[in-house]
């Protein structure tokens, strides 16, 4: 899995028009906190119990289509982490193509705890949008 922090993550969805954007938080983050603009949404994982979404890997191929396996996909969640995660569930699914956006759409906490301050999608001016 290729890591890309969040200007070059947009740099690569420029370059390849083929490739699959899906932001995997929750419906509620996708939703209220906003997402990058063209990002498709399916969730890694979920509320109430944040149980992993057993239909991840299923629903991604379905995005991807035919040629699911080599098809570019970059993923990004709040702060990386759980992207990571789906990640490596998508190679282990076949997938050769998968890119992790450091930091993802928020960024790490700061000192005070919050975030948007330090790193992130967000924080770096990159087009994002909210329901």
């Amino acid at each position: 899995m290729e890591h890309l922090e969040p200007k070059r993550a947009s740099e690569f969805l420029k370059q390849h028009a083929d490739a699959l954007f899906i932001d995997c938080r929750s419906e509620m983050e996708y939703l209220f906190v906003g997402h990058p603009v063209g990002a498709l949404h399916v969730a890694w994982n979920d509320g109430p119990d944040w149980a992993v979404n057993p239909h991840f890997v299923g629903q991604v191929k379905k995005l991807a289509g035919t040629n699911h396996t080599t098809r570019p996909l970059v993923l990004i969640c709040r702060s990386g982490n759980r992207s990571q995660e789906a990640g490596e569930e998508l190679e282990r699914a076949g997938f050769t193509r998968v890119c992790n956006v450091r930091h993802g759409f928020e960024g790490e906490l700061n000192d005070r705890h919050q975030r948007n301050s330090l790193a992130g999608w967000r924080f770096e001016g990159l087009p994002w949008e909210q329901c």
